[in-house]
């Protein structure tokens, strides 16, 4: 299996080095900040996947107004984003446990518990599938590019290159997702920690008695001088 692909390389040769550079910086985006973003990277990836299958049916369909279903098919599918990633996050979840038990034990049966079993784990492990996800697209999506930018700046045959290379970049990019999410789950906080520390600090200060003032004992003394001062006149 090549992660980095030479034929990808070979159809996108003629790339601009400002597209490739934006690539780059969107892949290295995606795999840092894939989980913090997570709402961002997933209503722009299911409205673009979504206008793009409704362009494509408009068009095999015969219609004429091929960009109109595209951009309503879009809209509807990025308004419904959230929610549908939660969906597709069980059926994948249940779809891998399915295809798992049917590869391991090919008698089994009653697989519909295992479907919903694998669906409940996708659900549960949602944060970690995301940044597994978005770290393994953002390291393909900056290698491709960066070594598209090589090319350009260097004059190196990169489909050449990576052919000869396949395990070295297959186990850089394996390393990249790893680290990726690491650092994602280094630099996200969980909402629900924050919040509780919140309430915990808010609490605290509430508990805390207010201090009351104290006089001291020069301050006492020339009280006591001047009540005597006045006693006297």
């Amino acid at each position: 299996m090549q992660l980095i692909a030479p034929d990808i390389l070979a159809e996108a040769r003629g790339m601009t080095s400002a597209m490739a550079g934006t690539i780059t910086v969107l892949g290295f985006a995606l795999w840092l900040f894939g989980w913090r973003w997570h709402r961002f990277w997933v209503v722009a990836g299911i409205t673009l996947a979504a206008g793009l299958i409704g362009m494509n049916a408009g068009r095999t369909t015969g219609g004429t107004q091929v960009m109109a279903i595209g951009i309503l098919v879009a809209v509807a599918a990025g308004l419904l984003a959230l929610e549908l990633a939660k969906v597709l996050a069980f059926v994948a979840g249940g779809c891998g446990a399915w295809l798992a038990v049917q590869w391991v034990l090919p008698q089994a049966q009653e697989l519909w518990a295992v479907f919903l079993c694998g669906g409940l784990f996708g659900l549960l492990l949602y944060r970690l599938w995301t940044m597994l996800l978005t770290s393994l697209m953002g390291a393909l999506l900056a290698g491709h590019a960066g070594i598209l930018l090589v090319e350009q700046f260097w004059g190196v045959n990169s489909s050449d290159w990576v052919a000869q290379n396949v395990a070295a970049l297959n186990g850089v990019v394996v390393g990249f997702v790893v680290l990726g999410i690491l650092l994602q789950a280094v630099s996200t906080r969980d909402p629900e920690q924050t919040t509780e520390s919140e309430k915990e600090s808010e609490e605290n200060t509430e508990d805390e008695p207010v201090p009351t003032p104290t006089l001291t004992k020069a301050a006492t003394a020339s009280g006591w001088k001047l009540l005597n001062s006045r006693k006297a006149t």
